[in-house]
């Protein structure tokens, strides 16, 4: 039920270094080493690759089974690689891109914090009735396990807390943001027209990538409607397409954090259907009904 984030910051930060020991004069090779030699453990793991024969872009989308923003790298580094594209602008953009996702993911998690965390607190209502009232002298367990009434009270509940759980789960399950970096295709987009080729090239460029990253095809619309307004216009379609990318991760913020005000108010129901529910079955009921157990009848005179 907790929130998940993908660790981009990691990522962005050894992008930027990258990037400027390759502006510097630096080779692709010599400054993975000079990362490397600096304690940078990514790079380590990166250069240990490429000196056992297999290929960068390979080497470097091998670090996608433990951060996914690595295969944004390794796309960005083979449309690079094959449209000529500058390869140190076009990993500084993608490093800016990783940033600003870090940045979204986190207003993300905080705004998913709140109700998630409530959620949890309310789970454990239940139990932390049966303590009390185990804690008050009563004998709540004997008529939880050794009465029908109790029986059914405890059933009910723990059915109850196991319905919340799924529920509440899944509530937090669908709040949680989509795979892949927000505005990473139209900024990879723009990367491989910078290269001189056509839009048609740069989208072959892109749809080969795909096995590498989540952030390219998932939704070329936005690509579309941007290209045909730089046909139209004639304007040159990288700037519009950065712009593009832009928006694309101000929607996403804005999207996460009504996903965490519309998770506050969904996961009322769970709270107040199950979770409720199930504390005066097992917390109230028993109580109630170890009270009336103790408490002798009185007796009339006939």
């Amino acid at each position: 039920m907790g929130v998940t984030v993908r660790t981009t910051g990691d990522a962005a930060g050894t992008l930027r270094s990258l990037a400027v020991l390759l502006t510097a004069g630096g080779g692709p090779s010599s400054s993975w080493r000079h990362l490397a030699d600096s304690g940078d453990a990514v790079a380590e793991r990166i250069v240990a690759r490429f000196d056992e024969g297999m290929p960068i872009v390979s080497a470097i989308a091998a670090e996608r089974t433990d951060d996914a923003a690595w295969g944004d790298v390794a796309a960005a580094w083979e449309v690079a690689a094959t449209v000529g594209a500058p390869l140190a602008e076009t990993l500084r953009s993608v490093a800016d891109a990783l940033r600003d996702a870090v940045e979204v993911r986190d207003d993300i998690r905080v705004a998913l914090a709140e109700p998630a965390a409530s959620a949890r607190l309310m789970l454990w209502l239940p139990l932390l009735g049966v303590i009390v009232s185990a804690g008050l002298g009563l004998d709540t367990f004997s008529v939880l396990f050794g009465t029908t009434a109790g029986i059914i009270c405890l059933v009910g509940g723990i059915l109850l807390v196991a319905a919340a759980r799924v529920w509440t789960s899944r509530l937090v399950r669908r709040a949680q943001p989509p795979d892949g970096t927000p505005g990473m295709h139209e900024d990879l987009l723009a990367s491989a027209l910078s290269g001189g080729v056509s839009a048609a090239r740069a989208d072959e460029v892109l749809t080969a990538c795909e096995e590498w990253s989540d952030s390219i095809g998932t939704d070329t619309a936005e690509v579309d409607r941007v290209l045909a307004l730089s046909r139209a216009s004639g304007v040159p379609a990288v700037e519009l397409l950065r712009a593009a990318a832009a928006h694309a991760r101000h929607r996403a913020r804005t999207a996460g954090r009504l996903a965490g005000a519309r998770l506050g108010s969904r996961l009322l129901l769970p709270m107040g259907l199950c979770s409720l529910p199930a504390f005066l079955l097992l917390g109230v009921a028993p109580m109630l009904l170890s009270v009336v157990a103790a408490t002798p009848l009185p007796t009339f005179a006939g």
